[in-house]
């Protein structure tokens, strides 16, 4: 575990008895959460991060970088650290490490909720294709060779080896692993938001067919779906995990009204 340095101007003191909070980050949401809950002197709050980007951008609070051992460890991390409720903050996607918050939390009856990012919904005009995985979303690419346009994150790409037929263009924040990529793949690293005529102007140049995207949600890379849908081409839309009952805030103010101790 390593600790990064506060930055941006100084926090307010902080109260007697402040709410220990453990925030579980990983996106643009938790990052503007770590901002404002630097800010409140009710709160004492930990981001924690999982580590898998090298370079994670910097926030106001102490920060926590790196798994915790399943959910034995967060438990205990939880316990030794005394933190009184937990947001879950992460990607829609980071199935693992919510269910290890739900299991952890209900052991040790802390509060938890989850800081929801609405899903995209398809538009007149969108052609989607939606699947419940990757492995779906192979299948759905079809037997004839297609110029792929893959947006999925690099911890995917290896389920696309099953079709080495297509041409993959791999967008990604970090670099996949070499053994993981499909047979004819070129790999672009990028980190958004992307604008909208950016990605119609890479799609053009690179000839792409169809697009595969996890559904996400947000504003941050949501021009690829409005680029799919002005040039006419199919999305292969991978849905996001249902929920588990947990509470969920759906804003910044929610989630720091639950921070300090209100309800979800």
């Amino acid at each position: 575990m390593r600790k990064s340095p506060p930055h941006g101007p100084k926090p307010a003191p902080a109260a007697a008895n402040p709410r220990r909070a453990l925030i579980l980050g990983g996106t643009r949401e938790a990052r503007d959460l770590a901002r404002l809950a630097a800010r409140r002197p009710e709160v004492d709050a930990v981001l924690s991060l999982a580590g898998r980007t090298a370079a994670p951008l910097e926030t106001e609070l102490p920060t926590r970088i790196g798994g915790f051992g399943g959910v034995e460890g967060l438990s205990r991390y939880l316990a030794e650290n005394r933190f009184d409720c937990v947001l879950d903050a992460t990607h829609p996607f980071a199935a693992r490490i919510s269910a290890n918050a739900r299991a952890a939390c209900a052991a040790l009856s802390l509060p938890l909720a989850t800081l929801a990012r609405a899903p995209w919904r398809a538009q007149e005009g969108d052609d989607w294709i939606v699947v419940e995985d990757n492995a779906e979303a192979v299948a759905a690419l079809g037997e004839a060779p297609r110029r792929v346009f893959l947006t999925i994150g690099r911890l995917g790409v290896a389920a696309f080896r099953r079709a080495p037929q297509h041409d993959y263009l791999i967008r990604s924040i970090e670099p996949p692993d070499a053994s993981e990529l499909p047979r004819r793949a070129e790999v672009v690293l990028a980190r958004g938001p992307f604008a909208l005529a950016d990605e119609i102007a890479l799609m053009r140049a690179r000839g792409i067919e169809v697009v595969v995207s996890k559904n996400s949600g947000g504003p941050l890379t949501y021009a690829k779906i409005e680029a799919a849908r002005a040039l006419q081409i199919p999305v292969v839309m991978v849905a996001p995990p249902a929920g588990e009952g947990v509470a969920v805030v759906e804003s910044l103010d929610a989630a720091i009204n639950f921070l300090v101790g209100g309800a979800a």
